[in-house]
């Protein structure tokens, strides 16, 4: 967050409206959607019955009856432009709103490669607009429209947020309970950050570490939750506990294990139950995985590493609580709705205003000077939400990034407004320019084109990064012969973090597979100086060099990277697992 990053999508995950209001603009298991009571495990990756989730199985029929109604309507949608789902909007709206924005959004989508946008706003109580544009994949005749499902990744956040306000609120617990008091086995790297950590500091990122740190071991991983939790102890912290930033999913898969323990209840069919049931969000599901039986999906896409191209639904079940919500414009609306009314839907009180409060209460600063590009100062985090002032409004919101589809939610209550956008696209900051351009409008901001202002950065980093994999490719098309044997690069390798990967010979070509992420293969082509070219299956994971050391004549360690949407720093593996390799 504190500096520009080389690729624009590797902050996309959370962290680029933070930056992007500080001007540093650059680049969060196979169950079955909603089965809730199949989504549980123990530490052995056991599932765990639940029989409070599978009540919500009787459900599931009627469920899939609408969405298939749904999806048949949409098909009546055109191509480009989902037309059954715009209202009449009401006098008094922006002219942006009204003239200009279905051609902003078709020339944005057109300029940042995105294949499909559904977008929502919601004034004054009422939703005013609900739509989509384009497809739900490329070269597709499918359209994207008001019940196209994306994944909202960290928009996960606020729901688990509000399950542990709500459970304070019930005196079930307090969010300044210690975590080792529900979780005795739990540890952080130093034994005064494990004996101070709270229930707020796992909600709050405030417990000393890298954003995204652990995440190339644990997103996509075949880890159970309590798998990541235990590894936690071995996240060496960069920051000071309490005082510094940085994003963490893990801790918000702590705070979802210790709602399970509290409640008896999974996560899924604990917010199932108190939020997404009683406000009517019946096409929101708690897990990503078989995600494309629900038929109206919108394919992940990306094109950092080469032309645009659908890349494979992330698997984040086990990160749940930080990450694995799907949902649609059409429900998010109502999420907005029940935010902007305290807590009430319909006129009913669904959760306490004193709930939703406390997740809007600040709980570490992430920025505090003037923006020198948008009408803001300050900006904090709560209980998985964001909250910043803007032309002297507060805004709360939040960004999510899967790979391939990134999105946001926000609304500001003075102003009874709430946006929500779903793409298809992650490497792109058109989405956030978007929510921008809206908030402008509503709030009197003088016109910008926030589209074409990020282009300008986004270009550059673009430039850098084509830069920068032109040159491995120059190095590896050399074909140039290691100085030792290529079999001798081969072999199995530690780190104390992620575990182990495995590095075979496949003609010239070294293939490396990783314990964690069974499905996941990287081809590693030699270059020079007993350095790698690494490409990955999945191609969002990026084109990276892998450095080995030698000792003795032979390889020791090597270091591995990955898409800094995944993770920032590169891991170093080992030969000998004796020798504890920390990242």
């Amino acid at each position: 967050m504190k500096m520009v990053k080389r690729i624009p999508a590797a902050w996309l995950r959370m962290m680029l409206p933070v930056v992007l209001l500080t001007g540093a603009i650059a680049s969060a298991q196979p169950v079955t959607v909603g089965n809730v009571a199949n989504s549980r495990k123990d530490s052995t990756g056991m599932p765990v019955n639940d029989p409070a989730a599978d009540k919500l199985k009787a459900d599931r029929a009627e469920k899939e009856k609408r969405i298939k109604e749904a999806e048949e309507q949409s098909r009546i949608s055109s191509a480009d432009v989902s037309q059954t789902a715009t209202l009449d909007l009401p006098a008094g709206t922006p002219a942006f709103i009204t003239d200009s924005l279905d051609t902003y959004v078709l020339r944005g989508m057109k300029q940042w490669e995105i294949p499909g946008l559904a977008i929502v706003i919601v004034k004054d109580g009422k939703v005013i607009l609900s739509k989509g544009f384009g497809q739900r994949a490329m070269n597709s005749p499918e359209p994207v429209d008001e019940n196209t499902l994306f994944i909202i990744a960290s928009n996960t956040k606020l729901f688990t947020g509000t399950d542990l306000a709500l459970l304070e609120y019930q005196k079930k617990i307090s969010l300044n309970d210690k975590v080792t008091k529900y979780l005795p086995w739990f540890r952080l790297y130093d034994s005064s950050s494990t004996r101070l950590a709270t229930i707020r500091d796992m909600l709050s990122h405030r417990i000393g570490l890298k954003t995204f740190q652990g995440d190339f071991t644990f997103w996509n991983s075949s880890l159970p939750k309590d798998s990541i939790i235990w590894k936690m102890r071995h996240l060496k912290p960069s920051g000071e506990f309490r005082q510094d930033y940085g994003y963490c999913n893990s801790g918000f898969v702590v705070a979802g294990r210790i709602l399970e323990k509290v409640s008896g209840k999974s996560w899924e069919a604990f917010t199932i139950e108190n939020i997404l049931t009683p406000l009517g969000m019946d096409n929101t599901w708690m897990n990503t995985a078989n995600i494309l039986r629900y038929g109206n999906v919108a394919f992940p896409h990306n094109n950092l590493y080469g032309p645009l191209e659908i890349i494979p639904f992330d698997k984040i079940d086990n990160m749940g609580p930080a990450t694995s919500m799907v949902s649609n414009v059409k429900d998010l609306a109502k999420w907005i709705q029940f935010q902007l009314d305290s807590g009430k839907h319909k006129g009913r009180q669904i959760i306490p205003w004193e709930v939703l409060q406390k997740t809007r209460d600040i709980n570490i600063l992430t920025g505090s000077r003037k923006s020198p590009f948008y009408p803001t100062h300050f900006r904090g985090y709560g209980l998985g939400l964001y909250s910043t002032d803007y032309n002297g409004r507060q805004v709360y919101w939040h960004t999510g990034g899967a790979f391939g589809h990134v999105t946001n939610v926000c609304f500001i209550p003075e102003e009874k407004l709430g946006i929500a956008i779903l793409t298809n696209n992650d490497n792109q900051s058109f989405f956030e320019a978007l929510r921008y351009q809206v908030l402008d409008a509503y709030l009197n901001v003088a016109y910008t084109n926030r589209s074409d202002f990020q282009w300008n950065f986004f270009s550059q980093n673009k430039k850098s990064t084509d830069d920068a994999v032109a040159a491995l490719n120059a190095r590896a098309d050399k074909k140039n012969t290691p100085e030792i044997k290529l079999s001798d690069f081969t072999g199995t390798f530690y780190n104390t973090v992620y575990g182990k990967i495995t590095i075979s010979l496949r003609g010239t070509q070294l293939l490396c597979r990783f314990q964690q992420h069974p499905e996941l293969i990287a081809v590693m082509d030699y270059m020079d100086k007993n350095e790698f070219r690494i490409k990955y299956s999945n191609h969002g994971y990026g084109i990276h060099p892998a450095k080995f050391t030698i000792q003795n004549g032979k390889p020791f360690s090597v270091q591995i990277q990955a898409n800094e949407f995944v993770e920032t720093d590169a891991y170093l593996f080992i030969r000998d697992p004796k020798a504890k390799p920390v990242k």
